[in-house]
């Protein structure tokens, strides 16, 4: 069973070019299930038959396990199904005729043009680490880039004159453009802040630690969780937040969504329109508060 899992991991990461949040949800998932299989229904994942994934998702529930992550583990045993499928070690795939998890789909929090301008002020540029801290939280609220392409970044991926960045993901590139605050950030700390921290000059990632090394994602996490609470906003701020935000704040001054769903990297436009239904969501908010009849 280790070996199915192990080789399902390399299909993810190397045929399907799954982001490393995908990858590590999904192993993670097949791999509880695997665990329930054994310990609870004492059958092995190349035997699993419906009835098995049915239990299961009845036994999350009984734990109190969320919808989504009912929906989620379900969604990886059909991958997972599919693979082993496709490789001969099962002859149908147990979870194929299951009728989805229904979820109730949350929009996601963004944050108001005010809580942005004082999110992005908390940095300051007083030292090496300020000045680091500033370009980053710029950079991504410009561009809306995901943080594991953030960190992901190399120097030859940006190009300052022109005022734009190349930002590669799943296969595919695309050339997202930068505003000039993010710009003049980006030129500080890198013509004079990165060459103060890197400790190799054949070091190429654009955003280092104290350390001199790549920024990990666990590291940026801590930088975002710093300067909320430093900014006293109650809102729970992630990385994902500032990408949720730019894309509103974008559809809110007049985007068109092919445009949004290019620079976001989304390949289904469907995922860019739930920005469509915050705008909406957030027009109806006003409209109750404000119109006297409402």
């Amino acid at each position: 069973m280790a070996n199915y899992i192990a080789d399902y991991t390399n299909y993810l990461k190397l045929e399907r070019r799954s982001s490393d949040n995908t990858v590590s949800s999904y192993v993670r998932d097949v791999t509880q299930f695997s665990r329930y299989l054994m310990e609870v229904e004492e059958a092995e994942l190349s035997r699993c038959r419906t009835e098995h994934i049915e239990r299961y998702i009845a036994y999350m529930e009984s734990k109190g396990k969320s919808s989504a992550s009912a929906a989620r583990s379900m969604a990886a045993l059909k991958s997972f199904y599919n693979y082993l499928h496709s490789r001969g070690v099962v002859r149908v795939n147990p979870a194929r005729h299951m009728s989805p998890v229904r979820t109730e789909r949350k929009l996601p929090e963004i944050l108001t043009g005010k809580e942005v301008e004082l999110f992005l002020e908390q940095p300051q540029c007083v030292d090496a680490k300020g000045y680091r801290d500033h370009a980053m939280l710029e950079l991504l609220y410009a561009t809306g880039i995901r943080v594991s392409e953030l960190i992901n970044l190399n120097v030859d991926n940006v190009n300052l004159h022109a005022g734009f960045i190349r930002c590669s993901s799943r296969g595919k590139e695309r050339i997202i453009p930068v505003y000039a605050a993010a710009v003049k950030a980006l030129s500080d700390y890198m013509k004079e802040i990165r060459p103060q921290l890197i400790i190799s000059p054949r070091e190429q990632a654009l955003f280092v630690n104290m350390s001199g090394e790549r920024m990990s994602r666990q590291g940026f996490w801590k930088i975002i969780k710093y300067y909320q609470e430093k900014a006293h906003i109650n809102k729970d701020i992630t990385p994902h937040t500032l990408r949720h935000s730019f894309a509103a704040h974008l559809l809110e001054n007049g985007a068109d969504l092919r445009s949004i769903q290019e620079m976001l990297g989304h390949a289904d436009i469907s995922s860019t329109q739930i920005y469509s239904h915050m705008v909406k969501k957030q027009l109806q908010d006003v409209y109750r508060k404000a119109h006297p009849r409402a």
